[in-house]
């Protein structure tokens, strides 16, 4: 039986709903790849609303826990939304997984993200898939030379623009993050700070061109100067000047005007939030050991030799599944690959296989690979270094930086094209 979802229960895009639909944010990804310069998320305070501050950082376990004791304290949560406390596609594995988890157990909720937009283009497909339905996207200037008073630096994988370059290549990525959504019947939200001598001049020439991309609601944040900030002494935008920005942008695309500023682990009704309340619960759940375990409580691993992850997918003839056992980790079993003769069709044998298994521990794969396995719920992860290391982390019991650590290489680049499939 198909769920249909309510679209117009989500508090943040209907104005009508705030009252009696609540939302709850995840904070399942903690790292971010642009420095804006009035963003520091050094600072926590259960009395402080602001994004990128939150009382406790969640696994996408740990996050599937809390969300079960935030439904039973608040039946009135519709919307389940990841918004930091970095930007979510920063961190794809966790916010991906997390969406996977919730998609499971809570199909009837609405699922969005906010994003600063400059990794989500690679991931819409799969968000469209999962079920995301909203999608936020920060978008501060559309022209350079706005854009980089703005922004410190921006990362792409391993490569770090700064200035102008860093601008000109965040302000691309978004407009593409919202013309796919679009595309993909998301429902986008363009927030843009006002921050005075800096962009204020230049709001209109963003809103039309959002507007123009079929963006359905924009967002007039006036700045909340934040100590230890490049923009620190600025003036925070007076009544008058935020009313009649929105009143001009309100000509070209729907305004939303009851923004509460929320943390990047919000949760409640937009005028009554119980952030402080459940501060006590998410710091309990962020200290999990054991996951609750869903269809899929194993993972993968590809391995020459057994001891360390370092084995391309596609090279990998079988694969070690690893289970938690009494506070550690065992190898519980082998699986043979499928044959690499059977062309695309193998990734999706290879979900079969694996069908019991969440993550997929290997040294590198390609972008076909990726998109197959993850549509079916299996996520790999390019990881090196030993095998109980990076399980653990797999498992939300260690260091996740393990699988941080390299990037997915693809057949021309770092992999020799040796007829893998892969």
């Amino acid at each position: 039986m198909q769920i249909v979802k309510n679209t117009d229960n989500h508090p943040c895009f209907n104005k009508e709903s705030k009252g009696s639909c609540g939302r709850v944010h995840l904070p399942v990804a903690p790292k971010c790849n642009i420095k804006c310069n009035y963003c520091n998320r050094k600072y926590d305070c259960v009395n402080e609303s602001r994004p990128g501050v939150t009382s406790g950082v969640l696994t996408p376990p740990q996050a599937l826990a809390y969300m079960e004791k935030v439904l039973e304290a608040e039946p009135r949560i519709t919307v389940a939304g990841i918004a930091g406390p970095g930007d979510p596609m920063a961190n794809p594995v966790e916010t991906l997984e997390t969406m996977r988890l919730l998609k499971e157990r809570y199909p009837q909720l609405l699922f969005c993200l906010s994003s600063n937009g400059l990794n989500m283009p690679p991931y819409l497909d799969e968000l469209a898939e999962l079920g995301v339905t909203h999608i936020t996207v920060t978008m501060n200037a559309v022209d350079p030379e706005v854009g980089e008073k703005i922004y410190g630096w921006a990362r792409e994988g391993k490569v770090v623009y700064r200035g102008r370059q860093a601008a000109e290549r965040l302000i691309e990525r978004q407009l593409e993050s919202i013309r796919g959504a679009k595309e993909r019947g998301m429902m986008v939200k363009v927030n843009t700070i006002i921050i005075p001598g800096v962009n204020d001049a230049h709001i209109p020439e963003v809103t039309r061109a959002v507007a123009e991309l079929g963006a359905d609601i924009q967002n007039l944040l006036p700045l909340c100067p934040t100590a230890d900030t490049m923009f620190s002494d600025l003036p925070e935008p007076s009544a008058e000047m935020v009313k009649a920005l929105r009143a001009e942008a309100g000509a070209h695309i729907t305004q939303m005007t009851h923004c509460k500023r929320c943390r990047a682990d919000a949760v409640g009704l937009l005028d009554k939030d119980r952030s402080a309340e459940l501060c006590g619960t998410l710091q309990a759940c962020s200290k999990l050991t054991s996951a609750p375990e869903v269809d899929r409580p194993y993972v993968a691993v590809a391995s020459r030799e057994g001891m360390l992850v370092n084995q391309h997918l596609g090279e990998a003839a079988s694969f070690e599944i690893w289970a938690r056992r009494n506070g550690g980790y065992v190898k519980i079993d082998e699986r043979e690959a499928p044959s690499r003769g059977c062309g695309p069709d193998r990734w999706k044998q290879l979900a079969a296989v694996l069908k019991d298994c969440r993550i997929l521990l290997v040294a590198a794969f390609g972008e076909h690979p990726r998109q197959v396995l993850t549509g079916l719920g299996i996520t790999p992860v390019a990881a090196n270094g030993f095998i109980e290391s990076a399980v653990a982390a797999a498992f939300g019991d260690g260091d996740l930086s393990v699988l941080r650590g390299r990037r997915p290489e693809v057949a021309g680049s770092g992999c020799g094209g040796n007829g893998c499939g892969c």
